[in-house]
């Protein structure tokens, strides 16, 4: 599903218009970044968690020359799905 998709789903289905689905699903996304960007977990009960993992340094293998670099330590997103999503999928 894209989010064109995703936009004219929740537009349909709470009887609101594409453009007023659009802004609420955009300000949702939002919010979802900045709590992450600002270190927060964002819980959405019945669905899953979206957190921060830090990935730590290490070193990889350039797949072009063979040579060994040193990959930086990083930060990256993740989803943690809800056991009642779990359950839902399987």
């Amino acid at each position: 599903m894209t989010k064109t998709e995703l936009i004219d789903h929740i537009a349909s289905e709470a009887d609101i218009s594409k453009a007023a689905a659009g802004r609420a699903l955009n300000t949702t996304l939002a919010a979802i970044a900045k709590s992450l960007t600002e270190g927060e977990d964002v819980t959405l009960i019945g669905f899953g968690t979206f957190l921060v993992r830090e990935r730590s340094a290490r070193t990889g293998r350039n797949p072009r020359s063979g040579e060994m670099l040193t990959i930086a330590a990083s930060k990256t997103a993740a989803f943690k799905p809800a056991q009642a999503l779990k359950s839902a999928l399987n």
